[in-house]
């Protein structure tokens, strides 16, 4: 899949190369196709396409946003449930040892995949589908003996939670098979890209129209860029915070 930076430079430069046409055209086209009827309809059409194309990118960032919170929300629930598979732990006895060491492994492994102190060229998420260690600590959970009431609620418990933490696992990897179909973004770029010939078609052609367009074009490839980041809240540039999971780690064995 292209990378959001360079569909970025690519939306980028397409709709500022539209309005650069548009100022060219404005050169070559008889004195007629530039009067007052044709301007009007000209500005009406424009009108119209940068109505749909507002919208579509409201309704785009609006889905963009909806998703990025429900994968913060996960990891904040991630969190929590941390916590408390840890405190059932304890309290079941010193047997847990084990699979509390475990646990605080697999924390540390996943937020070493999407959050690593030094950048990597391999995306997290692929070693994230890959590790076993979630499954390794709910085999851990099963082995265990309990002798007592208390203890098998606290199994019982225990593996409640570290089945919702593995449920959460695969829903994340789930749904970072989201994307945006290729189709409708080459759509919403044409769209903008015609938009910006109709402006470079009326506009004067000095040093401020050209600045004023090419501000145009990196703010519209912005909208862009920042909507599918925000597709890919483990993997692109713009993450969710890793706060919840960094202060469960911090609580695990007290």
């Amino acid at each position: 899949m292209i990378s959001s930076q360079i569909i970025f430079l690519i939306s980028a430069g397409c709709i500022f190369g539209g309005a650069l046409l548009g100022l060219l055209l404005s050169l070559f086209l008889p004195e007629e196709h530039l009067r007052d009827k044709s301007k009007d309809t000209v500005k009406v059409v424009t009108g119209m396409i940068a109505t749909l194309a507002a919208l579509v990118l409201g309704l785009l960032i609006s889905s963009a946003n909806t998703f990025f919170d429900s994968v913060d929300t996960a990891i904040t629930h991630s969190g929590a449930r941390i916590i408390l598979l840890d405190r059932a732990l304890a309290h079941y006895g010193p047997e847990t040892k084990e699979a509390r060491e475990q646990l605080r492994r697999t924390i540390l492994s996943g937020i070493e995949m999407f959050w690593p102190k030094e950048k990597t060229e391999g995306p997290g998420l692929r070693a994230f589908e890959r590790a076993t260690s979630m499954e390794e600590l709910q085999t851990k959970i099963r082995e265990l003996n309990p002798t007592t009431d208390v203890q098998r609620q606290l199994r019982a418990d225990a593996k409640k939670l570290s089945g919702e933490m593995l449920e959460a696992r695969w829903l994340l990897i789930a749904q970072a098979q989201h994307a945006l179909p290729a189709t409708f973004l080459v759509v919403l770029l044409f769209w903008l890209t015609v938009l910006h010939v109709g402006f470079g078609l009326l506009a004067a052609r000095n040093a401020t129209v050209i600045s004023a367009l090419m501000i145009s074009a990196l703010s519209v490839s912005g909208a862009m860029f920042l909507i599918l980041e925000m597709y890919q809240p483990l993997d692109g540039m713009i993450k969710v915070s890793n706060a919840p999971l960094r202060k469960a780690l911090e609580l695990l064995g007290r």
